[in-house]
């Protein structure tokens, strides 16, 4: 820690218009979470901050599309975030949420302070405003033709399709998306935080005296700093948000990247009366566990936000993750493509530590990194179930055996005996090198280089072929695999805490602090361990063909979604339409065509007459379904053989983009016969 009595770690805010995933896992909340466990581990003074972001745009939007109000959509998503970082193990010290009343007061007073102390310019400036609803438009409120690719349902502040950022007045056609009318420019009064005053020191701050900043943070700072820094918007026209505490700015609230930050503060403010001791005093060390899309933010902006303010310390560190895709595909919430939190967590009970593991194995700490189902069963099978679990069960399992359950004396030592123990604190110094550097990836492998120095310890030693020559020299093997057990018990604690106090259940062992870590007497002969369960379980191939397929279907339901209908064909009169004779009709009996996959025979009584007709829908429907409904029939089309079955006329279906038939059939039962019009 060095000149730091205390830390404090906060996550970034996740927005809660939908449950978490596990790129926000990957990105923020694992790291943070394992940090902060090491810390307390080593009886340090740290706090892990989170809370849920309730503010902005996307909210209200949410809300108007499902007939709630913003409070609702912030209400169901802050408890399902909540329940499923808690469930999960992700050990914040408080959660808590933006839209509360302690962050409302927090982010005025911050504002307020700043504007006395005239750190904001004022700006007016022309937006476009819907006369229909009488309201400005924020960006996301307005869509357009991009005027780049011709895409028209662009933003007013991105287009989805081809990834520029565009204002809103640089759009073809403009549409609110309130009212659906074209909107009109009007004037309005805006705060800006003129963040090219900062620019020198921001310059100095970061360029040179933070150097040892991750080389991704440190380079888009840089890339930011070097294009220019402009002055910023921090309040907006919206009714959903923290008010801004100024005369005459009714109808306006601070902008959610200047509020959502502040976030931090209300909630160790909630947490604690001390709270300005780990905001303010310069003994304390602030660090920001971020995704690479919050860099900006948490390093420019929130900065320039403290030093404007005053009073508050700067970061010390801002460990920032790249992005973590699934299955060669970039995560997606608005088209479902993500592994949810809240559905892992029902799909693999008492896998929240397999989880971790691989996100953690996995990390996107340098580049984007990719997750898959296949890697995910490999590292639980190949890593935790053969290495781990296998090394820990098979020393559990020898001491039941042969001494009872009893740490057997430990005699004379080998020198492989000494280097293997030796080697103990060689991995703890490693690890803790991994971890002060925030390389989690480098440091879950110096961890499990403990488990993999048992292994090679007792395949080495064969004690169940030397216990029948040499029961004594078997006292000192096992007596050096406990010490190694017990060792993984702190050493692995940050990275798989239920699976530690499950092991350490198995050992009867206290929870022992990292200064223990590489001692060598932590079991002594004569305690009593467990009879063992499996720490960690094998993946089945069809549990992951489950979750493969929940995949597949997300594909297919986005492609459906995406489809675009058929052009319209060639324009015909209206006695062409009106020669077409189509009848409700009941279908009275149903079977299949034998020898064919797709094809139907069904006898329709039309009102008319009763006649057989061949369909190709056997592949959508089963007989028995089909009887007693009414369909659309073409009476008077010409017959035709079928697989030698005279069909005489055709039922009326729906294509599908993926090719599926439905039949069209009236809403409510009608007279068999009544024509369709």
């Amino acid at each position: 820690m060095g000149k730091f009595k205390r830390t404090l770690i906060t996550t970034a805010l996740p927005y809660a218009n939908g449950p978490i995933h596990i790129g926000h896992l990957a990105g923020v909340y694992v790291p943070a979470d394992i940090y902060a466990r090491y810390l307390r581990l080593k009886n340090e003074d740290v706090l892990l901050i989170g809370g849920s972001d309730e503010h902005g745009v996307p909210i209200t939007l949410k809300a108007k599309n499902e007939g709630i109000t913003p409070q609702d959509v912030v209400d169901k998503f802050h408890k399902i975030i909540k329940e499923s970082f808690k469930t999960f193990g992700i050990s914040f010290d408080v959660y808590s949420r933006t839209s509360s009343e302690i962050h409302h007061k927090t982010a005025s007073e911050f504002f307020k302070k700043m504007y006395e102390r005239g750190q904001f310019i004022e700006k007016t400036s022309e937006q476009y405003y819907d006369e229909e609803n009488q309201q400005f438009l924020a960006d996301r409120y307005i869509i357009g033709t991009c005027p780049k690719c011709g895409f028209e349902k662009a933003y007013g502040d991105q287009c989805e399709s081809c990834g520029t950022s565009l204002s809103p007045t640089e759009l073809i056609n403009p549409t609110s998306m309130i009212s659906g009318n074209q909107p009109v420019l009007k004037e309005t009064k805006h705060w800006y935080l003129p963040l090219d005053q900062y620019e020198p020191w921001l310059r100095e701050w970061i360029l040179e005296e933070h150097k040892e900043w991750k080389p991704n943070v440190y380079g888009q700072c840089k890339s930011w700093i070097d294009s220019g820094l402009q002055p910023r918007a921090v309040t907006r026209d919206l009714n959903w948000g923290v008010p801004v505490p100024v005369e005459g700015a009714e109808g306006k609230v601070l902008y959610v990247w200047f509020d959502a930050p502040i976030g931090y503060i209300s909630a160790t403010r909630e947490l604690t009366p001390d709270w300005e001791k780990y905001w303010k005093d310069p003994e304390t060390r602030l660090l920001h566990f971020i995704g690479k899309d919050n860099i900006v933010f948490h390093c420019i902006i929130f900065p320039s936000m403290l030093k404007a303010e005053g009073t508050y310390n700067l970061p010390d560190n801002v460990p920032a993750n790249e992005f973590l895709n699934l299955e060669n595909d970039k995560i997606s919430t608005s088209r479902n493509w993500a592994v949810w939190l809240h559905e892992y967590l029902e799909d693999f009970p008492g896998k929240e530590d397999v989880l971790k593991y691989v996100l953690t194995a996995n990390a996107p700490e340098t580049k984007d990194n990719d997750f898959t189902w296949k890697d995910f069963q490999a590292r639980n099978n190949n890593e935790l179930v053969a290495i781990l679990g296998n090394f820990v069960n098979r020393a559990l399992v020898l001491t039941n055996k042969y001494f009872g359950g009893k740490v057997p004396e430990r005699g004379t030592l080998t020198d492989y005996d000494k280097e293997t123990l030796a080697s103990i604190k060689t991995i703890k110094a490693e690890t803790e090198k991994s971890l002060d550097s925030f390389r989690f990836r480098e440091a879950l492998k110096n961890a499990m280089d403990l488990a993999r120095l048992g292994n090679k310890y007792l395949a080495d030693e064969e004690p169940w072929k030397v216990f029948k020559t040499d029961p004594k020299r078997v006292e000192t093997i096992l007596n050096v695999c406990l010490q190694i057990t017990a060792n993984l018990t702190i050493c692995l604690e940050p990275f798989l805490p239920f699976s530690m106090e499950k092991l350490r259940g198995f050992l009867n062992m206290e929870k022992l602090d990292w200064e223990k870590l590489g001692n060598t007497d932590l079991l002594l002969a004569g305690h009593q361990v467990s009879t063992p369960e499996l720490l960690f379980e094998k993946i089945d191939d069809s549990v992951i063909e489950a979750q493969l397929q929940k995949l597949l279907d997300t594909k297919k339901a986005n492609e459906l979604s995406e489809a675009k209908a058929n052009p319209a064909k060639e324009s015909i009169e209206f006695d062409d339409f009106g020669k077409m004779d189509i009848r409700v009709g009941t279908v009275v009996e149903a079977e299949k065509v034998a020898k064919t996959k797709k094809l139907l025979k069904l006898k329709i009584d039309t009102g008319i007459d009763k006649r057989t007709v061949v369909s190709g829908i056997a592949e959508y429907y089963q007989p028995e379904d089909l009887i007693g409904k009414q369909v659309s029939i073409l009476v008077n089309l010409e017959p035709k053989k079928l697989k030698g079955i005279e069909s005489q006329g055709m039922i009326l279906c729906a294509e599908n983009a993926d090719g599926t038939l439905s039949i069209v059939t009236p809403d409510q039962k009608v007279k068999n016969g009544s024509e369709v019009k």
